[in-house]
């Protein structure tokens, strides 16, 4: 079974582990975080802020846990007058699953229902054609090419948080 989890300090271990495990699959489609992300005291430091800033109420990190491993993560960052972007990476023996798009319907769900927003962008590169697809099948709508890390890439808005495909 497929939970969300916000973001923890004892999730930092598996998520560098994760991290470390995908991060050549991830750099496939988007861009890479750099080595100083994956060395322990790196990540350690970047865990440190993440949850400082989930604290504030700036952003909403989540892990995504099948039978208690963690195979992604959903996040909402720069929450600010009812909308925040959406981002998610999950795992490459995760892929393919439908494990992206019901992570996003549960996050869409919270995004509505306990923090109250209203709507969510996301981006993603041009080269990333399932990525595009999990926002299409959730209900987004591309609006505009951007770039992403100086790669091509669109940009997708979710209006009316609660109206998603999966809604009840």
């Amino acid at each position: 079974m497929l939970t969300l989890e916000p973001l923890r300090a004892d999730h930092a271990d598996a998520l560098l582990a994760f991290e470390r495990e995908n991060r050549a699959y991830f750099a496939r489609t988007v861009p890479d975080r750099g080595d100083a992300y994956f060395t322990a005291a790196g990540f350690a430091e970047r865990h440190r802020s993440l949850l400082a800033e989930q604290h504030a109420r700036v952003c909403r990190f989540h892990v995504v846990l099948e039978e208690g491993n963690l195979i992604g993560r959903v996040n909402l960052m720069d929450l600010v007058d009812g909308s925040a972007e959406l981002g998610y990476r999950i795992g490459e023996q995760a892929a393919g699953r439908g494990v992206a798009k019901a992570a996003v319907a549960q996050v869409c769900r919270l995004a509505a229902t306990d923090y109250g927003l209203t709507s969510l962008t996301a981006v993603t590169t041009l080269d990333n054609p399932a990525s595009m697809k999990v926002l299409a099948r959730s209900g987004f709508t591309r609006v505009e090419e951007t770039t992403v890390g100086g790669r091509p890439g669109v940009r997708y808005v979710l209006r009316h948080l609660g109206t998603t495909p999966d809604s009840p």
